[in-house]
């Protein structure tokens, strides 16, 4: 049986933030550590039928990269629920949710 791995490296301030977030994956298309600004890790739990999540951000993280990886990180757990159940109608719902959030920040931040 095929395996891989996911590694992740975060930086911590004095005050334990989250400084600097680093990632790795044994089946990325490039080599190397890669850092990255934020991450959602979301992981269901069958047994007790809940989900656990991670949810971290570098101080440096700017608001509005955060609303835009929110947007992304819903449109993506669309697409989810689109090729892993066919519901299309749920994920058509979550994609127009993100078009007017995404339109809502971009006139925020006149972008």
């Amino acid at each position: 049986m095929k395996q891989a791995q996911i590694r992740l490296h975060i930086e911590l301030d004095e005050e334990n933030l989250p400084d600097k977030i680093f990632w790795e994956a044994s089946d990325a298309p490039t080599v190397g550590v890669k850092e990255a600004k934020s991450i959602n890790l979301s992981l269901w739990d069958g047994q007790s039928r809940e989900t656990m999540r991670i949810d971290l951000w570098a101080k440096d993280m700017l608001e509005d990269e955060m609303k835009y990886f929110a947007i992304d990180t819903m449109a993506g757990i669309a697409d989810t629920i689109q090729s892993a159940t066919g519901d299309e109608q749920m994920a058509g719902q979550i994609h127009e949710l993100c078009e007017k959030l995404f339109l809502h920040v971009r006139k925020q931040y006149g972008q």
